[in-house]
């Protein structure tokens, strides 16, 4: 019996690991070999004239603004030094996604640079038009022009010395923006992703959980949570691509990185950048990396000093600085792989269909135990002597634990990937979290996997007897059937017909792939 369990166990075992690694792409990024090379550890501009001012010159003055969009307005804040000469450079500041308010956003380098002697306004993000399942990041750059009009407006700066700044998601939005508007004088282009919003997820989910230490067998689920189109529609902003406004890229252009963000192609985005501006005869592209700062160019949550003094000096330093060397400086980046397209799921690639999934197998579940009841109840009330139904023997206990398996894995693995989540984001490892945690939903998984085995056993065993019954000369005798009754026959095959379903999806995410 011990032996015949362990092999039909086993069976369904590797049953569903064939089933999980058919029904979806595999996750395989590619290594990068070649480094980018920055030629001095030192990140000062090359280039500069006399006329540069340092961060702290002046003292700076701000001022609330409004900004007319078409059907609404934000509040913005504009930064200036006071007492400076007037005919100064002006700098617009471009959200990421992480950030929308001006009160907020972009606090200490927009006022290291008003002290510098650049003219900055920082725009609220408009979001009555930006939510989580819709961004259109052309639609984006027409309403942050409005801000540059503004700004070129001001009585301070010199109309042709406007240009802007842009961190992480706004790096989509600025290359936009200058092709439409080819009076912008220059782009400052930090943390940019350069690929489309949906490979970068998928580079940034691949280092946060490499950061985390997670086992192999947890990568799988890139590709088919990134890949998918996600529940209830939505997000075309994913694949848009950048690289045809890049291509058109004309104005000097200093890209900024800091080499402890994970979530950045650090050296395939600048490379990216230099190469499709110099496809479009534009080689003044000057790229820095700040030794441990992070996606906002900070360290423990302070922003590298030496970050706002080289965009202030290449600013001001303009046409002089732009392309001066050296071209690549500051700290050495470590892109372990690329960012590339994240294959699409073959079955599974609506999420739609992976929640509807779900969701018929948990009701699969409560049905039969439901109508089971009912039955029984409709039975009591109408005094009919006939039972509600029962299940075979040998059956009840099983399939009590295939249902209570398979709810307590999907859950489990839920659990699991919100645990591993957060202790991503946060660059945190814990192997009790992350390894024990895996352990404990794939042993939940091959205990469920137990109970199907014995009701399958349990099924061909009373299927056996009834054969050997009505096979036998005196054409008589008791045949057990598995379940007795319109409640205990629907139990039987909700139940079953509802694990499975929430097995194989458990499967799709690699719950039951061999190895770990």
């Amino acid at each position: 019996m011990i032996f015949r369990t362990a092999a039909t166990s086993a069976a369904l075992a590797i049953g569903l690991a064939l089933v999980g690694a058919v029904t979806g792409p595999q996750w395989d990024p590619v290594p990068v070999t070649d480094h980018l090379e920055p030629s001095t550890p030192d990140t000062t501009i090359g280039g500069q004239g006399p006329d540069v001012q340092p961060v702290g010159t002046y003292a700076v003055q701000e001022t609330p603004v409004v900004v007319q969009l078409d059907g609404t307005s934000v509040d913005g804040i504009v930064r200036e030094p006071l007492d400076a000469p007037e005919g100064l450079p002006g700098v617009v500041f471009l959200h990421g996604a992480g950030t929308g308010s001006a009160d907020e956003a972009f606090v200490d380098v927009a006022t290291d640079l008003a002290s510098a002697g650049v003219v900055t306004l920082v725009p609220s993000k408009r979001l009555d038009t930006y939510t989580t399942r819709h961004r259109d990041y052309v639609d984006m750059a027409d309403d942050y022009e409005r801000s540059v009009d503004l700004l070129r407006a001001r009585p301070s700066v010199d109309p042709e010395r406007v240009g802007l700044y842009a961190e992480s998601e706004g790096t989509w939005v600025a290359p936009v923006l200058a092709d439409q508007d080819q009076d912008v004088s220059f782009v400052v282009l930090v943390s940019a992703p350069v690929v489309p919003p949906r490979q970068q997820a998928g580079f940034a989910v691949d280092s946060y959980l490499r950061n985390t230490g997670v086992p192999q067998g947890v990568f799988r689920a890139i590709p088919r949570a990134v890949g998918m189109e996600m529940p209830g529609g939505g997000f075309e902003y994913a694949d848009f691509d950048v690289t045809p406004y890049l291509a058109r890229l004309s104005v000097p252009t200093l890209v900024a990185y800091g080499t402890a963000d994970p979530s950045m192609p650090v050296e395939q985005g600048a490379l990216r950048i230099i190469a499709d501006a110099g496809a479009n005869g534009n080689h003044d592209v000057t790229v820095r990396y700040y030794e441990g700062a992070n996606h906002g160019i900070k360290i423990d949550d302070v922003m590298v000093p030496e970050f706002p003094r080289d965009v202030s000096a290449w600013v001001q330093g303009l046409p002089g600085t732009a392309g001066a060397p050296p071209t690549v400086a500051g700290g050495q980046p470590n892109q372990l792989y690329l960012a590339s397209a994240v294959p699409n799921p073959r079955w599974y690639g609506n999420g739609d269909i992976v929640i509807g999934f779900v969701i018929v197998g948990g009701v699969l579940l409560v049905v039969g135990p439901l109508v089971w009841l009912v039955t029984g109840v409709v039975r009591r009330v109408r005094r009919t002597p006939h039972p509600a139904g029962r299940l075979a023997p040998g059956l009840r206990r099983p399939l009590a634990g295939l249902a209570v398996g398979s709810v307590a894995t999907m859950v489990g693995l839920v659990v699991y990937l919100v645990a591993v989540a957060r202790l991503a984001l946060d660059y945190k490892t814990d192997s009790w979290v992350v390894q024990g945690g895996w352990i404990a939903v794939r042993l939940l998984g091959l205990a469920t996997v137990v109970a199907a085995a014995f009701i399958i056993n349990r099924l061909s065993d009373l299927r056996q007897a009834r054969k050997a019954v009505l096979a036998s000369p005196e054409g008589g005798g008791l045949v057990v059937r598995p379940a007795s009754g319109v409640g205990a026959r629907t139990t039987l095959w909700a139940t079953v017909a509802g694990s499975t379903i929430l097995l194989v999806t458990l499967a799709y995410w690699g719950v039951y792939q061999l190895g770990i």
